[in-house]
């Protein structure tokens, strides 16, 4: 028994030492196959270390068209630069587009005679407007001390550039000096209760006026031939439907004639005079307005038109109205003109800022308006006498501060003076010629 398990032990060691010499001989066979393919795949790696092979493309392709995401992260993507400011000379110019229609205008600032704003100017319009610099109080700050240095700056500028000039505005209750309403004592005229020293008071405001707006017009009547005359003096919710201002408290509706009696006599029957004011799509306004106009016509005052500013938004007026209000002018005989056109991008009680990101469909909204309004202008051309915006890019906008501060695009032109789809559809209804 003894002798079979020392056998058995015998033969299981020989075994297991018979292993052991296989396993080392093809260990040693193979080993510099393995390290030469390791040594291979690294040389490749050094040469291309940002390529990839075919297989792992066709794998990608594949996962990309079954729609399953690739295990990538997606690189950020940068913000779109901001165009620089620059005036594109290859579109078609808003004045040339409607010289067989009416003049183009906008309402400017001395400082943007020179540099992009003024070469947008001499592109796109043939008309211009004083923003603030011909109001009373900019020309005569004081009594008899004019300032035509800013005035003059404008008119030198249109004249150079073969531009006409409308003047804004001879009579306004803002922007004018206090002066024209004390009395010889330097006392408000208002406050005034002794009917004899109301009476002289009105007096002297009317012959101040009269010296202020036959100095201004004898300076600039071969110049200026359109004028707004008096601006602003409706408002329905005030007594009798007139602006309840300082000049109407002291004077009545006399300084409305007189003010258009001294720019005939002092312009000559060449210069054309307006009443200018806003709203005048309300029927109250537009009411109120026409019965004064008419009246003033009845004793003789030299109106010849209406001045209907058009500051409207994207959501009304109508265009109807808009139109409507000057077909009831027209019936007098008298020219229109839109004065001081601009088209916000909020509803009147909407006080929210878009700020910088306008929606593109808001803005295509706007200029659907644009196009529809002008389609109108253009229909009615035989009683408009001229189309002006109060201003010419989004860049500069008394709305960016009117009724709230924020940003506002009213224009034609965005801020870097580039064309918006609402000079598009205002030069091109059709969509022909939009790049």
């Amino acid at each position: 028994m003894n002798r079979v398990n020392n056998k058995f032990v015998y033969t299981a060691i020989t075994a297991i030492a018979l292993i052991a010499v296989v396993a080392v001989l093809l260990l040693n066979r193979y080993q510099p196959e393995t390290e030469g393919a390791l040594n291979e795949a690294a040389a490749l790696q050094t040469e291309a270390p940002n390529s990839v092979n075919e297989e792992d493309e066709l794998h990608a392709a594949t996962v990309v068209e079954s729609g399953t995401p690739l295990p990538t992260s997606e690189p950020t993507p940068k913000p779109t630069p901001t165009p620089e400011p620059s005036v594109e000379q290859e579109i078609p110019s808003l004045a040339e587009t409607f010289a067989g229609y009416f003049p183009i205008g906008a309402a400017i600032e001395p400082s943007q005679t020179e540099g992009l704003k003024a070469e947008l100017l001499k592109k796109h319009v043939n008309w211009l407007v004083a923003e603030n610099v011909m109001k009373p109080e900019a020309i005569q700050p004081m009594e008899g001390s004019f300032n035509w240095t800013n005035a003059d700056r404008l008119v030198a500028f249109a004249k150079e550039n073969g531009m006409e000039v409308r003047f804004h505005t001879l009579v306004w209750h803002s922007q004018v000096g206090a002066w024209f309403f004390k009395d010889a004592e330097g006392k408000p005229m208002v406050d005034e209760t002794d009917e004899a020293k109301r009476e002289a008071n009105k007096k002297l405001l009317l012959k101040r006026l009269d010296t202020h707006v036959r100095t201004i017009v004898e300076r600039y009547k071969n110049d200026i031939h359109s004028w707004d005359v008096v601006n602003e003096v409706i408002e329905p919710a005030d007594p009798d439907g007139m602006r309840a201002s300082e000049w109407y408290k002291i004077t009545g509706t006399d300084f409305i004639e007189t003010a258009f009696r001294a720019a005939r006599e002092a312009g000559g029957p060449e210069v054309k005079l307006y009443i200018n004011d806003y709203g005048t799509d309300n029927p109250a306004k537009r009411d109120r307005l026409y019965e004064l106009v008419k009246e003033m016509l009845d004793k003789g005052v030299p109106i010849d038109g209406v001045g209907h500013q058009t500051h409207i938004d994207v959501y009304g007026p109508t265009v109807d109205s808009i139109v409507g209000s000057m077909e009831k002018f027209a019936e007098l005989g008298l020219d229109n003109l839109v004065t001081e056109l601009d088209m916000s991008l909020y509803a009147w009680n909407d006080r929210r800022d878009l700020g910088n990101d306008i929606p593109d469909d808001l803005l295509q909204k706007q200029a659907d308006r644009y196009r529809e309004l002008f389609e109108a202008f253009r229909a009615n051309k035989d009683m408009i006498g001229g189309v002006v915006f109060w201003g010419i890019a989004d860049d500069h906008t008394w709305l960016n501060s009117f009724p709230v501060t924020r940003t506002n695009a009213p224009f034609l032109f965005d801020k870097q003076l580039h064309a918006k789809p609402a000079f598009w559809a205002v030069v091109d209804p059709a969509g022909q010629a939009q790049p």
